[in-house]
């Protein structure tokens, strides 16, 4: 037998091998979103997401010229779309980022910022199947410049101060109770009540 045949042989056992224990984990245990994955999981998972990403994408650099108004654009994007899950800071510790599965990933950590340009942008663009990463965007030169700011970003994630991170507490989302707070502590203020609000509680994203 050829050596590549003998490869081909040993990852496909490899492959079956790891279904059979996946499956004996599955009908012993069930399958719940709060299990924490397996490190064959973690492994298979890295492979599929680096294969699904075309080969052309690993050697693409940022176009965009990083300036503060691009970073200042980009960190209101994340701000308002990014954050509820993944977290002002990119640590992904919100209620949405872990009880995903696999959890949102920690952002700021060497397996996301080791990552090719390309693959970050791919992966904005296009989403993870399997994953509750969806794909942002459309075809179109002003999303394309969109995406590759928030690659800026998410390189600036590891370096984020208390200023940026206070900053983007303005601009996340509010839920329609927090809409309704809003509303009483003005109305409060103006005079137009006499029943100070209640303590505002917000979703927790850093």
């Amino acid at each position: 037998m050829k050596k590549v045949g003998k490869v081909i042989l040993g990852a496909a056992v490899v492959l079956v091998g790891a279904g059979v224990i996946g499956l004996k984990h599955m009908l012993d245990h069930g399958f719940s979103a709060r299990d924490k994955p397996t490190e064959i999981e973690k492994v298979i998972a890295r492979r599929l997401r680096y294969l699904s990403i075309p080969s052309a994408h690993a050697r693409l650099t940022n176009p965009v010229p990083l300036t503060p108004e691009v970073l200042a654009r980009a960190r209101a994007h994340f701000a308002d779309h990014c954050a509820t899950c993944h977290g002002n800071d990119g640590r992904g510790k919100t209620t949405i980022g872990q009880n995903l599965y696999p959890k949102v990933p920690d952002m700021t950590l060497k397996e996301t910022q080791d990552l090719p340009d390309g693959h970050l942008f791919y992966i904005i663009k296009n989403g993870v199947r399997l994953t509750g990463m969806p794909a942002w965007g459309e075809n179109t030169p002003e999303d394309d410049r969109e995406t590759w700011e928030l690659v800026h970003f998410i390189r600036h994630l590891p370096h984020l101060t208390d200023k940026e991170l206070a900053q983007m507490e303005e601009l996340n989302p509010k839920s329609p109770q927090e809409w309704e707070q809003e509303e009483a502590e003005k109305r409060f203020l103006e005079g137009g009540s006499t029943k100070a609000p209640s303590p505002r509680g917000k979703l927790e994203q850093h």
